[in-house]
């Protein structure tokens, strides 16, 4: 069970929450989120309770969390190749200007009487396509706007920005919908998406120039699934934010139906107890840094997961509104305690390349578990009742705080994970960036007596291979000379291979160099790169035309490395 080293908590612990807002880009960065998501708040509230004057169903009025949720789950990954492919301030741009044509349509359908429970609905699902546009390109540039110093600091202020929103925008959003209307709701949250944008207009993001050109989408696309597949560290916090999200689900989804059915209030009603939610979502999301000081992951998770049961279940039981917002302010506290930490994670574990397809992953476990959950646990309340869907759900919650002792989650160092910049190595072929598969052979002679020791490293040689690009890694070993070995691994292009030597980290440059201290003798380990299948580089005539991109030039092979 891995926690936090002695010294990133001390260096951690001297480091003020609000030293990020020092740093001018992000302070008017921040800033403007914080007013989008106060209109995101207001919009939930004239939603939610829109849907409950247009049907008395409970499953149709969870589903307005889902039809937000659903295109996080379904194009966050799509989204965060985007965000790794192309300039994030303009990937931005679109997905706030998106989220802007949703909430105009509402004001205007609803202004003209002319909104049904299946279009509010369906424009919800657009403002959150826009959201999931968003949400992977401003996760990840989070440390293009800070220094890398105070990363957790700025990630755990983003999740701040929002729940103040959260605590104070309900109850704005349920006086709003209360004297005014819902499309006095839907109206303000298009006002309010404004400032954005024009910060991120006035935006002067500096490009990092490549060596390389992009990948194309599908590439991109499974380059980042191939990250998580291979990275356990990652697999885990999606599994247990996966699971997290569907136990908690129901009080995000059923909170509407709380305020109405069991504390048998109005808008106002519904306002102020998700605003009591948001209250304990910011203090807990205010001190974990201190949780983060102080305890391991896994205690702080576990200790959150026990504290959301027990709430879920308070909620569950009262008929008080002041007995079910401070069970909430806890419940929130919890979910947001638990959130950050998995967020924080996600973050310091992962190189830039790859940063918006990974907190994109991040964000379709997270909202997989709200959507589904919010569908599950709306079915539960229509069938029997929004108490028993709320009390099988804590006891589903309490299942979770198991996940400490299953699956553990990663340490995070707070190493470098800025790729190192390899040279192109030797080639003597008329190669293009088309040109491949490329094979890669490496020999090792091994002494025997440490071939245990040695075939258990390769497997965590095997999954940076695999995650930064290779496919078909193989490690074999001579049966006439048990001491020879050869990893053997695909790339398929000869650009693929480039940026798969563009990928490497210190930690993964470091692994692979405890692989070469395996090596004996005087003579230095063999490598070779081969074009398999090689096709366009035997000419059938001395005249025949290069069907491949432009030639590169051919680099004199000075080394065999």
């Amino acid at each position: 069970m891995a926690s936090n080293g002695a010294n990133e908590g001390q260096r951690e612990a001297r480091t003020p929450i609000h030293a990020p807002l020092r740093v001018p880009l992000f302070r008017r960065m921040w800033l403007a989120s914080l007013m989008s998501n106060f209109g995101l708040m207001i919009l939930g509230v004239a939603a939610a309770w829109s849907m409950t004057q247009l049907t008395t169903a409970a499953d149709m009025i969870a589903l307005v969390q889902s039809a937000v949720m659903l295109p996080v789950m379904l194009l966050a990954i799509l989204a965060g190749a985007i965000a790794d492919m192309y300039d994030r301030r303009r990937v931005g741009l679109v997905a706030v200007s998106i989220s802007l044509l949703g909430s105009v349509a509402l004001s205007v359908l609803t202004g003209a009487d002319a909104l049904g429970p299946w279009s509010l609905l369906g424009l919800c699902c657009l403002t959150g396509t826009g959201t999931a546009l968003l949400w992977p390109a401003w996760a990840a540039a989070v440390t293009e706007q800070v220094p890398a110093g105070v990363v957790p600091q700025a990630v755990a202020l983003n999740s701040i920005s929002f729940n103040i929103a959260r605590s104070i925008g309900p109850a704005i959003g349920g006086v709003i919908v209360a004297t005014a209307g819902a499309v006095a709701g839907f109206s303000a949250n298009a006002l309010l998406y404004i400032p954005l944008l024009i910060v991120m207009l006035l935006w002067r993001r500096e490009q990092e120039v490549s060596r390389l050109p992009p990948e194309n989408l599908l590439r991109a696309l499974s380059s980042g699934v191939r990250y998580v597949l291979h990275s356990p560290p990652i697999r885990t916090v999606l599994g247990r934010s996966f699971a997290t999200s569907l136990a908690g689900g129901s009080i995000l989804a059923l909170m509407p139906v709380v305020a109405r059915d069991l504390l048998h209030g109005e808008a106002l009603v519904y306002g102020v107890i998700l605003g009591a939610f948001g209250i304990g979502a910011v203090f807990s999301a205010l001190n974990v840094g201190v949780l983060r000081d102080r305890f391991d992951h896994d205690r702080t998770l576990a200790f959150a997961a026990a504290l959301m049961a027990v709430m879920i279940a308070v909620v569950a039981l009262s008929g008080s509104l002041i007995l079910t917002a401070a069970a909430l302010a806890l419940m929130g506290a919890g979910w947001m305690a638990t959130m950050t930490l998995f967020n924080i994670t996600i973050q310091l574990s992962v190189p830039r390349w790859v940063a918006g397809r990974t907190l994109a992953a991040f964000q379709t476990s997270s909202a997989s578990g709200i959507a589904i959950g919010s569908w599950v646990w709306g079915h539960a309340a229509q069938s029997h009742g929004v108490t028993v869907a709320l009390l099988i759900s804590a006891v589903l919650m309490a299942f979770t705080v198991l996940l400490s002792r299953f699956m553990p989650m990663p340490g995070v160092e707070g190493g470098d994970r800025e790729p190192v910049e390899l040279d192109t190595p030797p080639f003597a072929l008329a190669l293009t960036g088309r040109s491949g598969p490329i094979v890669v052979e490496i020999e090792y002679d091994v002494d025997p007596v440490k071939a245990r020791a040695f075939y258990g490293l390769m497997q965590q040689v095997q999954q940076v291979r695999h995650r930064n690009g290779a496919y078909d890694w193989s490690i074999s070993r001579n049966i006439a000379d048990p001491g020879l070995w050869t990893e053997r691994f695909h790339c398929p292009t000869w650009h693929d291979y480039l940026r798969l030597r563009g990928r490497y980290t210190p930690e993964d440059i470091d692994l692979q160099e405890r692989a070469y201290a395996f090596h004996r003798g005087p003579e230095p380990i063999q490598s070779r790169r081969m074009l398999e299948r090689p096709f366009g580089s035997v000419r059938w005539r001395e005249d025949a035309p290069d069907r491949g991109s432009e030639v590169l030039p051919i680099v004199t092979p000075l080394a065999s490395g």
